[in-house]
């Protein structure tokens, strides 16, 4: 695994590498906020934190661009929840 989450603008999309395989989340950008529309982890990276890792790094992006989360995606809201060091990004729909 790479650890290196990218921003895909062209499928509105991050996305993380991992053992040839690519895991996702979906988002739509309006303004100054990110809504986490969708989080997909591929069943063969399943149990490995690969999830984690790639929601980590969208905060992290989202942080250093002054950029506000709406977490609609199940995973990414409790991820947040997880980690209060992220709730600061996150807008007040959490």
């Amino acid at each position: 695994m790479t650890n290196t989450v990218r921003d895909n603008t062209e499928r509105q999309r991050f996305e993380l590498d991992a053992d040839g395989h690519i895991a996702f989340a979906d988002y739509k950008r309006a303004g100054g906020l990110l809504s986490m529309l969708h989080t997909e982890v591929p069943k063969a990276l399943e149990g490995r934190g690969i999830g984690s890792a790639l929601i980590r790094g969208v905060l992290d992006i989202a942080r250093s661009e002054g950029l506000k989360v709406n977490p609609l995606c199940p995973f990414a809201k409790a991820y947040i929840e997880k980690h209060p060091e992220y709730v600061t990004c996150a807008s007040d729909h959490v």
